[in-house]
């Protein structure tokens, strides 16, 4: 086995995150397809993530480490000599881990109110939530480049790659989320200007055709 190894399933923002981080850093990994449309899981990933058995897994030297943020997290600490994603200063280092953890608690549970619901209540309360997250997050980011002040960092790979997915939920939802949040699109833009994103993230029309409409049929969610 590599020295760094990524079990992870293309579709899922949470993986990305990991992808982004790495490429960050410039470590060179070994990338795992965990095929889990399938309901497969691999042997791998269960003796390396058995208590939640869920993507993505980083193991680094042969130990596991797993949850998204944790990863980056574990990323920033262990590559702590080239470009960091944290600030500095503690008090910046705890505003970052906030929205983070923000972005964590609110925006996946909100667009599959939106991408697993047909037209109704459930799916304009999630239209109503994510914008209003989405609007804070353009708020705090104000008139910074990136969430990271002048380039990327944590809170940046926490949320962009959550990117992927606003086209199934604007399709789904019909709405626009540039249309109430332009400079948060713009901050995308930016985003995806750096090779460590734009090389990590994946089509978001693809995520809707091959991914979203498949969890549809998949769960009944038509």
């Amino acid at each position: 086995m590599a020295e760094v190894v990524l079990l992870d399933f293309w579709g899922s923002p949470f993986g990305m995150r990991a992808r982004i981080a790495l490429a960050e850093k410039g470590v060179k990994y070994e990338y795992k397809e965990e095929h889990l449309l399938t309901g497969k899981k691999t042997p791998l990933l269960l003796e390396t993530n058995p208590v939640h058995k869920k993507i993505p897994v980083l193991i680094h030297n042969g130990k596991p480490i797993s949850e998204s943020l944790v990863i980056v997290q574990y990323i920033e600490d262990a590559w702590s000599d080239t470009a960091p994603l944290l600030p500095a200063d503690p008090y910046g280092r705890s505003q970052a881990r906030f929205w983070a953890d923000f972005v964590d608690k609110k925006i996946y549970d909100q667009g599959k109110k939106i991408w697993a619901n047909k037209a109704g209540e459930v799916q304009e309360a999630g239209k109503k939530e994510l914008m209003e997250s989405l609007k804070l997050l353009e708020g705090e980011l104000g008139e910074k480049p990136f969430f990271g002040g002048e380039t990327i960092g944590y809170v940046d790979v926490a949320l962009v790659p959550f990117y992927t997915w606003f086209y199934s939920f604007e399709t789904i939802g019909n709405f626009s989320i540039e249309a109430e949040c332009p400079k948060l699109i713009e901050w995308v833009k930016r985003c995806l200007e750096r090779e460590s994103v734009s090389k990590s993230l994946v089509d978001p029309e693809k995520v809707y055709v091959d991914l979203i409409l498949v969890l549809k049929k998949m769960y009944g969610y038509e």
